[in-house]
């Protein structure tokens, strides 16, 4: 048996990184501890500290174990709980998951400048340089892909919930909040994301929330 597990993270209503695992970790019934570490604060450095060595959130804890950064806590998770099937079964489908998630991870560098996650802001459209066009248009083209080959499977990306869907989800919220032109398959995505119960448990924590990240506010 694994020993219990913590999760520490971010505000939920700007920290889209910490969003990743939890809804991931949520949404398959693992359970943890969470500890929310409010960022931007004199303090926030020092007390993340104590849980991870990179200083940021999320990480990680299993006993003296510690595993941090969003795609690398997803991979122990699935290495962990193996019968949950975090990945897609099938070989072609589990390659292209680990493809497009490990693309999200590492680039969209721009649609993350000019849309920082917030989920109290009210949809309202922000000027948006063409870099972040081109990022916004690419991930509806990965959208786009996925549900052609897998959607008679389900209603998620590549048909059941998976580490894919974590990691997309935040840019769901942040082409909602900022008004983002989307197609009719990113309109349906958005739709099966909100209406996970484990998303409406992090927005309605996220809107509670005393904390204001004034360099997220557009």
């Amino acid at each position: 048996m694994p020993e219990k597990l913590t999760l520490v993270i971010g505000n939920k209503n700007y920290s889209s990184w910490s969003l990743r695992p939890w809804l991931l970790m949520r949404q398959m019934g693992i359970p943890f501890e969470e500890i929310l570490i409010p960022l931007y604060r004199p303090e926030t450095k020092e007390r993340i500290l104590r849980y991870s060595p990179s200083g940021k959130v999320p990480a990680l804890r299993e006993g003296d174990r510690v595993v941090w950064e969003s795609l690398a806590i997803a991979e122990y998770l699935a290495e962990m709980f193996p019968r949950m099937n975090l990945w897609p079964e099938d070989p072609a489908a589990r390659a292209l998951a680990r493809s497009i998630s490990s693309e999200m991870h590492a680039g969209f560098h721009a649609l993350r400048s000019a849309l920082p996650m917030n989920i109290r802001r009210p949809p309202a459209p922000v000027a948006m340089s063409e870099a972040a066009r081109a990022d916004a248009l690419r991930v509806q083209a990965i959208w786009r892909e996925c549900r052609a080959r897998y959607g008679g499977m389900g209603p998620f990306l590549f048909g059941r919930f998976s580490i894919a869907d974590a990691m997309y989800a935040p840019v769901v919220f942040r082409f909602f909040n900022y008004s983002v032109d989307r197609d009719e398959v990113a309109l349906a995505y958005q739709e099966t994301i909100f209406a996970l119960p484990a998303v409406q448990e992090w927005v309605a924590a996220a809107k509670t929330e005393p904390w204001m990240i004034a360099a997220s506010e557009r």
